[in-house]
């Protein structure tokens, strides 16, 4: 007894993605490809045309709020599509296959019986129309409805007046708005998408049929976008997979018609899912080129395995995109056709890909010798093909990308090095005393790269201040509190931020080994001093030595300094008596008030004789002459031998004095830095 299906229920098993709306389209089209193929057709003789019918604009206007009017230029909704063909029709015999689901007519052909389903998935209902020649016969029309609510009613078929040829339209109605608003919508997208999903039969032997698109007067034909986008001859060739047959087809597309290069997998000679491969083949990034120009490579792979493997909806594979190692000589994996499909495309494009190659390999150079020094003692330990790189990538993805090799060195020689130590089972002192001297070379390559990487910074804190330093395109100076950031952070002690944000090593080297440092705090709040001023030197630290010179009820307490560190407007010029104008009696007013506080180490403890505690002060200013002029006159400060700056020691208040111009610092981290700057070929401007 044969089984009943319920159409209903059935269509509630089909699955079709939102993104795939005009999917039922193309299988419409690709059902007038054979049926013309089942005419007996030759090249050249097959037609098929393809209507796009939109809202009509005065109904649009008339139903739609005057806030939704879609803007100028705006397409109008589509509704529906008609699809007309001149192949053999809906003769008896393919009219009953059509009422039989999942039916096994043109199966050869790779006809599932599950492209009308698809349409009632998109499409409220469907209209056919058919004008057959049943065996040379007399003509015949055949008219019928199809719809999920009825299935197949309205069939009326009559012997055909004089005037009507052998064509067969099918009229997909009432485009559902779900799919409708999630798919191309122009004529152009539409065409497009059309031949990449037909373009199996474009390359094949024997071409396509002619197909033109309309849309309210406006042609496309898919031959001419064919031949426009088609860069060179398909090229064709077989491979095995665990003694299975699949075939390749290497199309060479002009870079403009698709985005990027891919693997197209089809079954049933229809496209089913495509897969993006740029960058998994060394040099296949952005633009590859030839002697005829710029061009986007796809690869069509098909095959008897494909098709039977290929869902119902043929809208993705029941594959496994791997399998266990036992299984690797039985079972075909994706990842096994994926690698094998690679294969071939690399040897199919190893001629042009060499310039891409080499660009990727400058880039990676350039980066690395230019920009990022940090990766270059671990540059030899990344393998080749790791560093497949689009020459176009910006500078930040670059250090991404090697920053996450670095990461893996890393992890890899911390797991090593719990194993290190002790020989591994059945290993001799020789294979043991080469994992040693590896490890310790890899380690070595981290430590490198950390100093690069450290160094490297430094050149971009000093560029960034020479930068800051210069007179802006108003005419105007940079605010000393950008300058006073790019040092150190303003409103943080050294609790707050890491070692890495703060560039103290600008003024003085001996600035990054502080106990205690505080930018723009009060006085009051500091922890190494019980002031209650109000004060706020721009950058307070205090440096504790490790030579004791005091016991107090059994402990030992250090030596220590105090450096305070103030910082002016470039050329400002209105230094004057007093601590509000003066930055060097300022410096000195902060220092005074810290010593009368009473001086404590961070954890609480007090230093005696806090009054006595050796200061520096730095103040960084350009020197105008107002400022030469307090610094010669008033404090008794000596030029430095560049004239770039003061320096003295204040017998009255014990501290070194030192005035540093902006182009004095500048030129002193030059100086200091030199040396490791040209190491990693990174010279000082």
């Amino acid at each position: 007894m044969k089984m009943q299906t319920n159409l209903s229920g059935r269509l509630r098993n089909t699955s079709l993605p939102l993104t795939n709306g005009l999917l039922p389209l193309f299988e419409a089209v690709v059902n007038s490809i054979h049926s013309i193929e089942e005419a007996g057709l030759q090249s050249g003789e097959g037609r098929i045309r393809v209507e796009i019918h939109r809202k009509d604009k005065q109904e649009h206007l008339a139903l739609e709020d005057s806030k939704k009017k879609p803007g100028p230029g705006a397409l109008e909704d589509i509704v529906s599509f008609k699809v007309i063909d001149n192949g053999i029709g809906f003769n008896d015999v393919n009219f009953e296959a059509f009422q039989e689901l999942d039916t096994e007519h043109k199966i050869e052909k790779g006809c599932r019986g599950i492209g009308r389903l698809l349409w009632l998935k998109a499409f409220r209902f469907v209209q056919i129309t058919s004008f057959f020649q049943p065996g040379g016969g007399i003509r015949r029309k055949r008219t019928f409805d199809f719809s999920a609510a009825k299935g197949v009613d309205n069939d009326v078929v009559v012997d055909a007046t004089d005037g009507y040829t052998v064509e067969t339209a099918v009229h997909l109605n009432d485009f559902q708005s779900r799919y409708r608003d999630n798919c191309r919508k122009s004529l152009e997208e539409i065409a497009e998408a059309m031949l990449e999903h037909c373009l199996w039969y474009f390359v094949r032997p024997g071409g396509a049929p002619e197909i033109i698109i309309s849309d309210e007067g406006i042609t496309q034909s898919l031959d001419e976008l064919y031949d426009t986008q088609m860069h060179s001859s398909a090229v064709s060739e077989d491979i095995e997979i665990n003694g299975t047959k699949f075939e390749l087809i290497h199309v060479k597309l002009r870079s403009n018609s698709i985005s990027s290069h891919a693997i197209a997998y089809c079954a049933d000679n229809r496209l089913v899912t495509e897969e993006k491969i740029e960058g998994k083949i060394p040099g296949l990034h952005g633009r590859i080129s030839d002697e005829a120009g710029d061009f986007v490579y796809e690869c069509y792979v098909s095959s008897p395995f494909l098709d039977e493997c290929a869902r119902p909806e043929r809208t993705g594979f029941d594959i496994a995109d791997s399998v266990d190692t036992l299984l690797e000589k039985s079972v075909i994996s994706l990842s096994q056709i994926r690698a094998a499909v690679l294969e071939k495309a690399k040897q199919h494009l190893a001629d042009h890909l060499a310039m891409n190659l080499k660009r990727s390999k400058d880039r990676v150079d350039k980066f690395v010798t230019h920009r990022a020094p940090r990766y270059r003692p671990i540059m030899r330990r990344i393998p080749e093909e790791s560093l497949n790189v689009d020459p176009e990538i910006s500078d930040k993805d670059l250090d991404l990308t090697l920053h996450k090799h670095l990461v893996e060195i890393e992890s890899q020689l911390l797991a090593e090095g719990h194993d290190i130590m002790v020989p591994g089972q059945g290993e001799n002192h020789e294979e043991y005393n080469k994992r040693l001297a590896d490890y310790l070379q890899k380690a070595e390559d981290i430590k490198r790269s950390d100093l690069a990487n450290y160094v490297s910074h430094r050149k971009v804190v000093l560029d960034l201040l020479e930068m800051a330093i210069q007179r802006g395109d108003d005419g105007k100076y940079a605010r000393e509190d950008l300058i006073h950031s790019l040092i150190m952070p303003m409103q943080r002690t050294s609790g707050d931020v890491l070692a890495d944000s703060c560039n103290l090593w600008l003024v003085d080297e001996r600035l990054a080994f502080h106990d205690y440092l505080a930018s723009d705090k009060t006085i009051a709040s500091m922890p190494i001093t019980g002031c209650t001023d109000t004060k706020e030197p721009d950058v307070c630290a205090l440096n504790v030595f490790d030579n004791p010179i005091l016991v107090s009820e059994g402990t030992q307490l250090p030596l220590a300094s105090i450096v305070v560190v103030e910082i002016k407007r470039p050329m400002r010029d209105d230094a004057k008596p007093g601590e509000i104008d003066d930055p060097v009696e300022q410096a000195i007013g902060y220092l005074a008030r810290i010593r009368k506080g009473g001086v404590r180490t961070p954890q609480g403890r007090p230093i005696p004789e806090s009054e006595n505690i050796p200061g520096f002060c730095y103040i960084v200013a350009d020197i105008t002459p107002k400022l030469q002029e307090r610094c010669l006159i008033h404090h008794d400060l000596k030029w430095t031998h560049d004239h770039m700056g003061f320096f003295g020691y204040k017998q009255n208040c014990k501290a070194f004095v030192e005035v540093i111009s902006f182009n004095r610092l500048v030129n002193a981290v030059k100086e200091r830095n030199r040396a490791f700057f040209d190491k990693l070929g990174l010279p000082a401007k």
